[in-house]
């Protein structure tokens, strides 16, 4: 792929041309860079500036066929839907259905929801991760890791409500729940009465004029879709999130996304102010607050309201500032994360990471391998589990398919099919005590079961 792939404004969506938002020159450098060398296989970046907004397009929707994306290529935008979600109960209280401190008990008849010590899960709670829900369900194990959503039911969800025991009152601490913001879609459907992709065409799509927004793709939007792919860069099929799809399950385009943040950007009317009011702080001693799902921060004098999302083939992110002047959007159909493009765009300035090149991976004979194969708990909910498989090292995580490791040095290995490398310690005799997770600039320590 050459330069030229990166283009010009594919589609103004603002007043005229002359006004179009420009690209930092940065970004642009950074997108061309990516999609040159095969980390991202597309990227289109929505600049938003006041009223006038551009889209730009850099490498080929399709392998080889030299297909530019533009304002109309359709992404899976992953857990950016968890905004439209949340925007959805946001509707619900201000049209005067549902309270936000509601128990969300009340809207699921026939299900067991677990309450702790008489505290029930409210509404609030499910949206803002306050909810001490896990991630995902304890009952996630997925048939086809390449599609791991496909086959989780609504009466699987309703199977692990009844079973689950929380381990803290809901309200006292913010912890990422995929499982609950599926909670919270079921239980909006219900109230409405009929199915969650039905409510988010009546009450978000169709009064935006979002037409390729959609957790069920029409044959047209299926038409325009850009085939997923992982980080090795072989393709990967979208996702199907069944009843987890208020979560992550909702596909759209760039010309549909910056339709959705003009609409909380300019005098959004009550149920965007409502989404964007922070609720509850994302830690203790953190600035970073939470509204109803968008994560709400200060940066270089700037308010700003952000979410991101990834699925196996895709990566998202969506912020604008909270004074209406600038917003923007980034889809991928690459798993990698997009965060840093995102915020160097909405922020001009902002430094961009040093762009990393592609690992080497060493042989390391079968039986050294061998060493690492084990255990690795955090807490009760995740165990990274290390095993031997025919091809070599293999690491899976608690309701996640198998994915390849591959060693860079003696006790560092790194993974292809995500971003995210694996160090293992040693106690003194030299003998492996722990793993150490880096994804996404964090470190976590796995501690080694015995």
């Amino acid at each position: 792929m050459t330069s030229r792939l990166a283009l010009l404004p594919l589609c103004l969506l603002g007043s005229a041309a002359l006004a179009a938002p420009v690209l930092d020159a940065a970004v642009r450098q950074r997108a061309e860079e990516l999609t040159q060398n095969g980390m991202h296989a597309s990227l289109v970046i929505a600049v938003i500036d006041g009223k006038d907004s551009a889209v730009y397009g850099f490498g080929s929707v399709h392998a080889g066929k030299n297909i530019k994306p533009g304002a109309d290529t359709v992404y899976q935008i992953g857990s950016i839907t968890k905004t439209m979600t949340a925007l959805l109960l946001a509707d619900a209280v201000v049209e005067g259905k549902v309270e936000l401190d509601a128990p969300v008990a009340a809207f699921l008849p026939g299900y067991t929801v677990p309450a702790f010590d008489g505290k029930t899960i409210s509404l609030l709670d499910l949206a803002t991760h306050y909810s001490s829900l896990p991630r995902l369900p304890d009952n996630f194990a997925p048939q086809d890791p390449a599609n791991p959503y496909a086959d989780y039911t609504a009466a699987k969800q309703r199977q692990f409500l009844a079973a689950y025991r929380l381990p803290r009152a809901p309200g006292t601490q913010f912890d990422y729940s995929n499982i609950g913001y599926a909670v919270l879609g079921t239980a909006l459907a219900e109230q409405a009465g009929g199915s969650y992709e039905a409510l988010l065409q009546k009450r978000i799509a169709v009064p935006l004029g979002m037409r390729s927004t959609s957790n069920q793709p029409t044959h047209g939007m299926r038409a325009r879709l850009a085939p997923g792919h992982l980080l090795t860069g072989e393709s990967t099929p979208a996702w199907d999130l069944n009843v987890v799809a208020p979560a992550g399950g909702v596909y759209s385009s760039a010309r549909d996304m910056v339709a959705y943040l003009q609409a909380y950007m300019f005098k959004p009317l009550r149920p965007y102010a409502l989404a964007i009011q922070p609720q509850r702080p994302l830690a203790p001693d953190g600035e970073t607050k939470i509204g109803l799902a968008w994560l709400l921060e200060q940066r270089q004098g700037h308010g700003y309201a952000w979410h991101s999302g990834q699925t196996g083939g895709y990566s998202s992110y969506a912020a604008f500032t909270t004074d209406g002047k600038r917003g923007v959007v980034v889809l991928t159909n690459t798993a990698r994360d997009v965060d840093a493009l995102g915020l160097s765009t909405l922020l001009p300035g902002t430094p961009l990471p040093p762009l990393k090149k592609p690992q080497t991976a060493i042989d390391v004979p079968r039986a050294a391998l061998a060493e690492y194969v084990g255990e690795y708990p955090l807490g009760t909910d995740f165990t990274l589990t290390v095993t031997l498989g025919k091809q070599g090292l293999e690491a899976a995580g608690t309701g996640v398919g198998a994915a390849p490791l591959f060693a860079s040095a003696k006790d560092q290995f790194f993974f292809r099919a995500i971003d995210a490398e694996l160090a293992f310690t040693r106690d003194a005799g030299g003998k492996i005590i722990s793993a150490v997770l880096t994804q996404g600039g964090q470190d976590v320590v796995l501690p080694r079961k015995p």
